[in-house]
């Protein structure tokens, strides 16, 4: 399992309750490009449109720009694919208030491309401030042990 983009910043703003792993419809060009390590995740999100669910903002540049179709979007809207069981939950925990699902990698499972995406909850300032105190005591403390 390599590990082709994370969205590491994501797991920050929102506390995450669940976790799910997506099959993504790609094109041959969009596959390669991701391969490649050419990928944006940042400010992309997962959402649900009747009974299917969607991956868009996730920014995919072409693989080789000067070979590229006219009809070509880098941004487009790509779809997921999860099992029934799987979308119908989904479709039941997102309809609470303030859920969000958020993807945080893109790895390769075999020669598959899956995507990692959490179900989560938005965090506040304070909690936020809070995390990154915890962050600072337990670096001092492992610094103290070092020595």
């Amino acid at each position: 399992m390599a590990i082709l983009a994370e969205n590491r910043r994501a797991l920050f703003n929102y506390k995450e309750l669940e976790r799910f792993q997506a099959g993504i419809a790609l094109t041959g060009q969009e596959v390669k490009s991701i391969r490649s390590g050419r990928l944006g995740l940042a400010g992309s999100f997962v959402t649900l449109k009747g009974e299917e669910v969607f991956w868009i903002g996730a920014h995919i540049p072409p693989y080789q720009p000067k070979n590229l179709r006219e009809e070509y979007n880098p941004e487009r809207t790509r779809k997921l694919l999860l099992t029934k069981p799987e979308i119908k939950r989904l479709i039941g925990q997102v309809r609470q208030k303030g859920l969000t699902m958020i993807p945080t990698k893109v790895y390769t499972d075999g020669n598959k491309i899956k995507l990692e995406f959490v179900l989560a909850k938005g965090r506040t300032q304070i909690d936020k401030r809070e995390k990154i105190k915890k962050r600072e005591v337990e670096r001092e403390i492992a610094r103290d042990f070092k020595l």
